[in-house]
């Protein structure tokens, strides 16, 4: 199993008189090179979800294991060297630096200037409909092409791992799909988890993980897409 979360819980004012259950008793498994949408409300917990699985956010309990591995035995630095080598991140936020181009942001995760990499950030920049903005700082570009720039950042490393947050949310519709359909090429290359309140953007998903007040179903009562 690629991923595993083990009786997790993330409660927040640990130790107050009102604590609060980001996540209550998570079990749950995320396998190699699979499509799945984590689909809830705003507050349900499914970007905390996410933080932790990526180990952005520790647990208050419980466990969270990659590759096998718990996060609690991996060292800081080679925690660092995973999440830039095998994992792909996409906030709701771009968190570009504004100082660079578009195509000098997609290359920040590889810090090369060879060609064959100057050309595969071109590519993914065209494919995301932004090949007019290749040499654009963000200044100068919309909320929407920062997001799309900030996609092609995380898929630049071909990364085992894509963590997505809410990525559409400032995107219109033919945009956001063109978005799904960048990632949905990597179906088969590497775990993809995609958190959206926007079920309609989730068609290839291959398993759908309904959160709801930091808990999620059962395996056998989640909603598998077969298409």
């Amino acid at each position: 199993m690629l991923l595993e979360m083990k009786d997790v819980n993330l409660i927040y004012d640990v130790g107050h008189d009102e604590e609060t259950y980001a996540l209550k008793n998570i079990n749950l498994n995320i396998k190699e090179n699979c499509f799945y949408g984590i689909l809830g409300p705003s507050g349900s917990g499914k970007s905390s979800l996410l933080y932790t699985l990526s180990g952005l956010r520790k647990v208050s309990s419980g466990e969270v294991r990659y590759k096998g591995k718990s996060y609690k035995d991996i060292k800081n630095r080679e925690m660092s060297l995973i999440r830039n080598k095998e994992f792909g991140f996409i906030f709701q936020r771009h968190f570009l630096m504004d100082y660079l181009t578009a195509l000098e942001n997609v290359l920040v995760p590889l810090n090369s200037n060879k060609k064959e990499d100057i050309d595969k950030a071109k590519d993914l920049l065209v494919r995301l409909g932004l090949e007019k903005e290749i040499n654009k700082r963000p200044a100068k570009m919309s909320g929407g092409q920062r997001q799309r720039v900030a996609v092609a950042r995380a898929l630049i490393n071909d990364p085992k791992v894509i963590f997505a947050d809410e990525i559409t949310a400032s995107l219109d519709h033919k945009n956001a799909f063109a978005v799904m359909k960048v990632l949905e090429e990597f179906k088969g290359k590497a775990a993809i988890l995609v958190v959206t309140h926007d079920e309609s953007i989730l068609s290839g998903a291959e398993e759908i993980i309904k959160v709801w007040d930091g808990t999620i179903e059962d395996t056998e009562e989640r909603v598998v897409n077969t298409l």
